[in-house]
């Protein structure tokens, strides 16, 4: 069996988005016992992380890890036609990950105890973010 859904997320500026529980709660109604999770952001200036869901400061030092190694500054890019921000961030999806693969048993996704599914917005302004979620499985 295999199902596809996708996931709309409304960013607010840079961040982490958790999107977890919209994930568990779709996961939960495909149907599928066992299987593999595919998780899928159809966009360069956004990525896909898992990371700690306890202690929000584990993402605000991610955060404040990711503006430091990249710099918003226009005079070190070519590609500057979509602001400060734009090429920064396309720098930052492509350190990290646009795609992440997550065991499932018994229709949960087998994460560990801390670990959450977050959207990783690099850019500042507003945006829309489509993820896509496949899972293949019996």
């Amino acid at each position: 069996m295999q199902a596809q859904h996708t996931v709309n997320i409304k960013t607010r500026g840079q961040g982490f988005y958790e999107i977890t529980s919209e994930i568990a709660t779709w996961l939960g109604e495909t149907g599928i016992e066992n299987g593999l999770l595919t998780i899928f952001c159809r966009h360069t200036s956004a990525s896909l992380t898992i990371q700690e869901n306890a202690d929000r400061d584990v993402q605000y030092d991610l955060q404040n890890f990711f503006t430091s190694l990249v710099r918003e500054d226009p005079s070190l890019y070519r590609h500057t036609c979509e602001g400060p921000d734009d090429m920064p961030a396309h720098i930052k999806s492509a350190l990290n990950d646009v795609s992440l693969s997550i065991p499932v048993q018994a229709s949960t996704m087998m994460l560990g105890t801390w670990q959450g599914v977050f959207l990783f917005e690099h850019r500042s302004q507003n945006h829309h973010r489509s993820i896509i979620l496949h899972v293949i499985g019996a």
